[in-house]
Order: C-alpha cells, then structure tokens, then sequence
C-alpha cells in the first residue's frame, strides 16, 4: 500500500485523465477565463521573436532584421571594429553559424563603428 500526500484515489486520478482527454487532445486553450491565454503575435512584431533570423535566408531579407539579430548578440562596446574581430564577438555569444560566416565574409580592411553601418553592409552582400 502506497503511503503518500496524494488527495486524490488513483481511480479518481485515472478518471480525470479519461475527461480531460479529449480536451487536451483538441489542440484548443484549456483555461475557461480568456486573458490568461497567451496573445498571438502582431503583425509588426519583429521576425526575430518568431526564431533566429540568419544570413543568407530569405527572412533575412530587410535590414531591420538583420540589425535586430546583430543587436541581440554584438553590444556598443564592440564597435569600431572589422569583420574577423565582429565574427569573433559573435561566435563567442552563440550568434547562428551563418550570421557569423555573413560577416566574416565581408572585406578584412573594412570597420564599421555601429550596428547600422555592419547590417546595412551585410544585407548588401547577401
């Protein structure tokens, strides 16, 4: 016999798994008041909340996207800097693989002093 803090029979447990069955199995929310819900996106909501965003995808196709993805793993101190120092900083925040190779691949004598001026770059080359 099992001795524990349960309130509830395992029959009784059993039988609220058997009603809430097919609730839960209808893909519907299951809360009765509707505001603890979760809100569905907004349309103007940035890309960026809906996954990572990388180079050379068609998502990453407007420029701020691509600022926003930068700005989530390069900070104000980075900057002046080039391409392989930025790519370092980027690598060393778990930035996606091809964000990283998108501005690694962008010319060695460059520097860019902002997130502006990189993003603009890197929507130019992809």
């Amino acid at each position: 016999m099992q001795r524990g803090s349960d309130r509830l029979s395992v029959h009784r447990d059993d039988e609220m798994k058997h009603e809430l069955q097919e609730l839960l199995r209808s893909g519907h929310p299951t809360r009765t008041e509707d505001w603890q819900d979760p809100e569905p996106p907004a349309d103007d909501d940035p890309r960026v909340f809906r996954g990572p965003v990388v180079a050379g995808h068609s998502r990453m196709s407007t420029l701020e996207s691509v600022r926003l993805e930068l700005a989530r793993h390069l900070g104000r101190t980075a900057f002046p800097a080039g391409p392989g120092e930025l790519a370092g900083v980027l690598r060393h925040d778990n930035a996606p693989d091809d964000l990283v190779e998108a501005v690694r691949r962008l010319p060695r004598h460059a520097r860019y002093g902002n997130i502006q001026q990189l993003a603009e770059t890197v929507t130019a080359a992809s």
